[in-house]
Protein backbone atom coordinates (compact mmCIF):
# COMPACT_ATOMS: atom_id res chain seq x y z
CA UNK A 1 0.00 0.00 0.00
CA UNK A 2 1.50 3.71 -0.77
CA UNK A 3 1.60 6.04 1.51
CA UNK A 4 -1.34 7.97 2.65
CA UNK A 5 -0.93 11.75 0.74
CA UNK A 6 0.08 14.47 2.74
CA UNK A 7 -2.25 17.03 3.11
CA UNK A 8 -2.75 20.68 4.00
CA UNK A 9 -5.18 23.53 3.41
CA UNK A 10 -4.45 27.23 3.10
CA UNK A 11 -7.41 29.26 5.79
CA UNK A 12 -7.33 32.68 7.24
CA UNK A 13 -10.83 33.54 8.55
CA UNK A 14 -10.15 36.48 5.77
CA UNK A 15 -9.85 37.74 2.39
CA UNK A 16 -7.20 38.90 0.35
CA UNK A 17 -4.13 37.90 2.20
CA UNK A 18 -2.73 36.02 -0.61
CA UNK A 19 -4.10 32.02 0.22
CA UNK A 20 -4.62 30.97 -3.22
CA UNK A 21 -1.57 32.53 -4.29
CA UNK A 22 0.31 30.56 -1.97
CA UNK A 23 -1.41 27.58 -2.52
CA UNK A 24 -0.83 27.48 -6.48
CA UNK A 25 3.04 28.79 -5.94
CA UNK A 26 3.53 25.82 -3.14
CA UNK A 27 2.21 23.73 -5.55
CA UNK A 28 4.48 24.28 -8.47
CA UNK A 29 7.39 24.29 -5.95
CA UNK A 30 6.21 20.66 -4.79
CA UNK A 31 6.10 19.58 -8.04
CA UNK A 32 9.49 20.86 -8.95
CA UNK A 33 10.52 19.13 -5.95
CA UNK A 34 9.48 15.82 -7.32
CA UNK A 35 6.01 15.48 -5.60
CA UNK A 36 3.03 14.70 -7.50
CA UNK A 37 0.39 16.96 -6.54
CA UNK A 38 -3.45 17.91 -6.11
CA UNK A 39 -4.64 21.31 -5.86
CA UNK A 40 -8.34 21.65 -4.52
CA UNK A 41 -10.05 24.88 -5.04
CA UNK A 42 -13.08 25.45 -2.59
CA UNK A 43 -12.36 29.03 -2.02
CA UNK A 44 -15.66 30.08 -3.75
CA UNK A 45 -16.88 29.85 -7.53
CA UNK A 46 -15.12 32.57 -8.99
CA UNK A 47 -12.11 29.78 -9.77
CA UNK A 48 -9.03 31.88 -8.34
CA UNK A 49 -6.51 29.31 -8.29
CA UNK A 50 -7.61 28.02 -11.94
CA UNK A 51 -7.30 31.87 -12.94
CA UNK A 52 -3.45 31.41 -11.65
CA UNK A 53 -3.08 28.70 -14.62
CA UNK A 54 -5.12 30.27 -17.75
CA UNK A 55 -7.62 28.14 -17.11
CA UNK A 56 -10.74 29.65 -15.82
CA UNK A 57 -12.05 30.81 -19.30
CA UNK A 58 -12.09 26.66 -20.63
CA UNK A 59 -13.41 26.19 -17.75
CA UNK A 60 -16.49 28.05 -17.49
CA UNK A 61 -17.13 27.45 -20.98
CA UNK A 62 -17.65 24.01 -19.73
CA UNK A 63 -21.02 25.28 -18.48
CA UNK A 64 -22.62 21.85 -18.04
CA UNK A 65 -19.37 20.47 -16.19
CA UNK A 66 -20.35 17.49 -14.70
CA UNK A 67 -19.22 15.82 -12.13
CA UNK A 68 -17.89 18.80 -10.19
CA UNK A 69 -16.23 19.61 -7.35
CA UNK A 70 -19.64 20.30 -5.50
CA UNK A 71 -21.00 16.65 -6.14
CA UNK A 72 -18.72 14.61 -4.13
CA UNK A 73 -20.18 16.43 -1.40
CA UNK A 74 -23.90 14.75 -2.29
CA UNK A 75 -25.33 11.59 -0.52
CA UNK A 76 -25.09 10.27 -3.99
CA UNK A 77 -21.61 10.64 -5.02
CA UNK A 78 -20.73 6.55 -4.07
CA UNK A 79 -23.62 5.92 -6.61
CA UNK A 80 -22.18 8.27 -9.34
CA UNK A 81 -18.56 7.08 -9.07
CA UNK A 82 -19.67 3.16 -8.97
CA UNK A 83 -21.79 4.14 -12.21
CA UNK A 84 -19.77 6.63 -13.84
CA UNK A 85 -16.15 5.04 -14.27
CA UNK A 86 -14.37 8.36 -14.67
CA UNK A 87 -15.86 9.93 -12.53
CA UNK A 88 -13.17 11.23 -10.05
CA UNK A 89 -10.85 11.62 -13.48
CA UNK A 90 -13.81 13.70 -15.06
CA UNK A 91 -12.94 15.87 -12.09
CA UNK A 92 -9.73 16.75 -12.40
CA UNK A 93 -7.69 19.03 -14.76
CA UNK A 94 -3.75 19.08 -15.55
CA UNK A 95 -2.53 23.01 -14.64
CA UNK A 96 0.48 22.84 -17.51
CA UNK A 97 2.75 23.60 -14.45
CA UNK A 98 2.80 19.89 -12.87
CA UNK A 99 0.40 20.01 -10.16
CA UNK A 100 -3.30 18.64 -11.03
CA UNK A 101 -6.29 20.92 -10.25
CA UNK A 102 -10.10 19.89 -9.12
CA UNK A 103 -11.38 23.51 -10.13
CA UNK A 104 -14.19 25.56 -8.29
CA UNK A 105 -17.37 25.66 -9.52
CA UNK A 106 -21.10 27.68 -9.38
CA UNK A 107 -22.63 25.54 -7.42
CA UNK A 108 -20.40 25.79 -4.49
CA UNK A 109 -22.64 28.45 -3.49
CA UNK A 110 -25.16 26.57 -2.34
CA UNK A 111 -22.84 23.80 -0.56
CA UNK A 112 -22.68 25.86 2.73
CA UNK A 113 -25.74 25.51 2.98
CA UNK A 114 -26.40 22.08 2.12
CA UNK A 115 -23.96 20.78 4.13
CA UNK A 116 -25.75 23.01 6.89
CA UNK A 117 -28.83 20.56 6.48
CA UNK A 118 -26.55 17.49 7.64
CA UNK A 119 -27.72 17.45 11.92
CA UNK A 120 -24.56 15.39 12.82
CA UNK A 121 -21.35 17.70 12.54
CA UNK A 122 -19.23 14.09 12.51
CA UNK A 123 -20.95 13.28 8.91
CA UNK A 124 -21.55 17.07 8.55
CA UNK A 125 -18.04 18.18 8.30
CA UNK A 126 -16.29 14.40 7.23
CA UNK A 127 -17.40 14.48 3.56
CA UNK A 128 -14.29 16.02 2.00
CA UNK A 129 -11.87 13.62 4.34
CA UNK A 130 -13.96 10.68 2.77
CA UNK A 131 -13.42 11.35 -0.83
CA UNK A 132 -9.77 12.54 -0.89
CA UNK A 133 -9.65 9.41 1.15
CA UNK A 134 -11.80 7.17 -0.66
CA UNK A 135 -10.67 8.16 -4.19
CA UNK A 136 -7.43 10.46 -5.04
CA UNK A 137 -5.07 10.13 -2.11
CA UNK A 138 -3.23 7.09 -3.74
CA UNK A 139 -2.77 8.65 -6.70
CA UNK A 140 -0.85 11.70 -5.05
CA UNK A 141 1.68 12.40 -2.97
CA UNK A 142 0.78 16.13 -1.55
CA UNK A 143 -2.58 17.58 -1.23
CA UNK A 144 -3.25 21.25 -0.79
CA UNK A 145 -7.01 22.59 -0.31
CA UNK A 146 -7.53 26.72 -1.45
CA UNK A 147 -10.70 27.46 1.37
CA UNK A 148 -12.94 30.10 1.55
CA UNK A 149 -11.88 33.30 3.71
CA UNK A 150 -14.63 32.80 6.20
CA UNK A 151 -15.44 30.00 8.81
CA UNK A 152 -18.16 28.12 6.91
CA UNK A 153 -19.24 24.17 6.73
CA UNK A 154 -17.04 24.09 3.35
CA UNK A 155 -14.32 25.70 5.23
CA UNK A 156 -14.69 22.86 8.14
CA UNK A 157 -14.63 20.33 5.39
CA UNK A 158 -11.46 21.23 4.27
CA UNK A 159 -10.20 21.78 7.80
CA UNK A 160 -11.43 18.07 8.89
CA UNK A 161 -9.65 16.50 5.72
CA UNK A 162 -6.24 18.55 5.61
CA UNK A 163 -5.95 18.39 9.40
CA UNK A 164 -3.16 21.16 9.20
CA UNK A 165 -3.40 24.50 8.14
CA UNK A 166 -1.19 26.86 6.07
CA UNK A 167 -2.19 30.85 7.00
CA UNK A 168 -0.52 33.06 4.83
CA UNK A 169 -0.92 36.56 6.42
CA UNK A 170 -0.10 40.14 5.00
CA UNK A 171 1.15 42.76 7.40
CA UNK A 172 -0.51 44.36 9.05
CA UNK A 173 -2.53 44.38 12.74
CA UNK A 174 -5.43 43.33 11.62
CA UNK A 175 -3.83 40.52 9.59
CA UNK A 176 -2.16 39.38 12.94
CA UNK A 177 -5.35 39.34 14.78
CA UNK A 178 -6.73 36.97 12.84
CA UNK A 179 -3.82 34.72 12.78
CA UNK A 180 -4.09 34.62 16.32
CA UNK A 181 -7.59 33.91 16.06
CA UNK A 182 -7.08 31.47 13.71
CA UNK A 183 -4.72 29.40 16.72
CA UNK A 184 -7.54 30.22 19.43
CA UNK A 185 -10.10 28.58 16.87
CA UNK A 186 -8.17 25.61 16.28
CA UNK A 187 -7.92 24.66 19.66
CA UNK A 188 -11.77 25.09 20.02
CA UNK A 189 -11.97 22.57 17.11
CA UNK A 190 -9.50 20.18 18.97
CA UNK A 191 -11.14 20.63 22.38
CA UNK A 192 -15.12 20.69 21.20
CA UNK A 193 -14.51 18.18 18.26
CA UNK A 194 -11.85 15.60 19.23
CA UNK A 195 -10.34 16.57 15.97
CA UNK A 196 -6.69 17.53 16.04
CA UNK A 197 -5.98 20.43 13.22
CA UNK A 198 -2.69 21.83 13.82
CA UNK A 199 -1.31 25.21 12.13
CA UNK A 200 1.72 23.92 10.72
CA UNK A 201 2.92 27.24 8.76
CA UNK A 202 2.63 30.73 9.08
CA UNK A 203 3.26 32.63 5.45
CA UNK A 204 4.29 36.06 5.52
CA UNK A 205 3.29 37.87 2.10
CA UNK A 206 4.55 40.91 0.76
CA UNK A 207 7.41 41.50 3.37
CA UNK A 208 10.16 43.88 3.08
CA UNK A 209 13.13 42.59 5.28
CA UNK A 210 15.00 45.81 4.72
CA UNK A 211 12.57 48.33 6.20
CA UNK A 212 12.36 48.70 9.83
CA UNK A 213 8.68 48.29 9.84
CA UNK A 214 9.47 44.82 8.32
CA UNK A 215 11.90 43.74 10.73
CA UNK A 216 9.43 44.45 13.21
CA UNK A 217 6.87 42.73 12.01
CA UNK A 218 8.66 39.61 11.13
CA UNK A 219 9.90 39.72 14.90
CA UNK A 220 6.64 39.89 16.18
CA UNK A 221 5.82 36.72 14.09
CA UNK A 222 8.86 35.17 14.69
CA UNK A 223 8.10 35.54 18.51
CA UNK A 224 4.45 34.40 18.42
CA UNK A 225 4.85 31.50 16.21
CA UNK A 226 8.16 30.13 16.71
CA UNK A 227 7.64 26.56 15.65
CA UNK A 228 4.82 27.57 12.71
CA UNK A 229 6.52 30.59 11.15
CA UNK A 230 7.76 29.69 7.04
CA UNK A 231 11.59 30.28 7.01
CA UNK A 232 11.56 32.43 4.18
CA UNK A 233 8.77 35.07 3.65
CA UNK A 234 7.25 35.92 0.36
CA UNK A 235 8.43 39.53 -0.47
CA UNK A 236 5.85 41.48 -2.63
CA UNK A 237 6.53 41.55 -6.31
CA UNK A 238 4.38 42.74 -9.62
CA UNK A 239 5.31 39.66 -10.98
CA UNK A 240 2.80 37.52 -9.30
CA UNK A 241 -0.03 39.79 -10.90
CA UNK A 242 2.15 39.97 -14.44
CA UNK A 243 1.97 36.33 -14.58
CA UNK A 244 -1.59 35.41 -13.70
CA UNK A 245 -2.38 37.74 -16.56
CA UNK A 246 -0.24 35.20 -18.44
CA UNK A 247 -2.18 32.29 -17.40
CA UNK A 248 0.51 30.89 -15.15
CA UNK A 249 2.53 31.23 -11.72
CA UNK A 250 5.93 33.22 -11.22
CA UNK A 251 7.52 29.57 -12.05
CA UNK A 252 6.51 29.83 -15.19
CA UNK A 253 8.04 33.25 -16.28
CA UNK A 254 10.73 33.40 -18.73
CA UNK A 255 12.68 36.22 -17.33
CA UNK A 256 11.88 36.77 -13.66
CA UNK A 257 12.47 39.74 -11.93
CA UNK A 258 14.62 39.99 -9.08
CA UNK A 259 11.73 40.14 -6.64
CA UNK A 260 10.21 37.53 -8.34
CA UNK A 261 12.93 35.01 -8.23
CA UNK A 262 13.22 35.93 -4.55
CA UNK A 263 9.68 34.76 -4.25
CA UNK A 264 10.46 31.76 -6.35
CA UNK A 265 13.27 30.41 -3.95
CA UNK A 266 11.58 31.41 -1.12
CA UNK A 267 8.21 28.98 -1.97
CA UNK A 268 10.81 26.45 -3.17
CA UNK A 269 12.36 26.66 0.38
CA UNK A 270 9.08 26.87 2.62
CA UNK A 271 7.56 23.97 -0.03
CA UNK A 272 10.27 21.76 1.18
CA UNK A 273 9.50 23.14 5.16
CA UNK A 274 5.75 22.30 4.56
CA UNK A 275 6.45 18.56 3.67
CA UNK A 276 8.93 18.15 6.08
CA UNK A 277 6.43 19.71 9.02
CA UNK A 278 3.66 17.61 7.47
CA UNK A 279 5.61 14.31 8.40
CA UNK A 280 7.07 13.42 5.13
CA UNK A 281 10.06 13.75 2.86
CA UNK A 282 11.89 12.09 -0.35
Amino acid sequence: MPDPALRAATFLDKGGVGKTTATAHLGVALDRHGYDVLLLDLAGKQGDLAKHFGLWGDIQADDDRWPNITTVFQDQWETISEKLPTAVEDLIVPTGEGPDLIPAHESLDGLDATLGNIDEAAERYSRLDEFLTGYVEDDYDVILVDLPGSTSNIAYNGLWAAKHVVAPVRPGPFEAGQAAQLRRDLKTIREEQDVNIELVMVLLNEVDERTKAGKAYLEEFEDEYPEALAPAQIPSSQDVQNAQMNGGTLFALERPSKTAQRAIEAYETDAEALVERLGGAQ
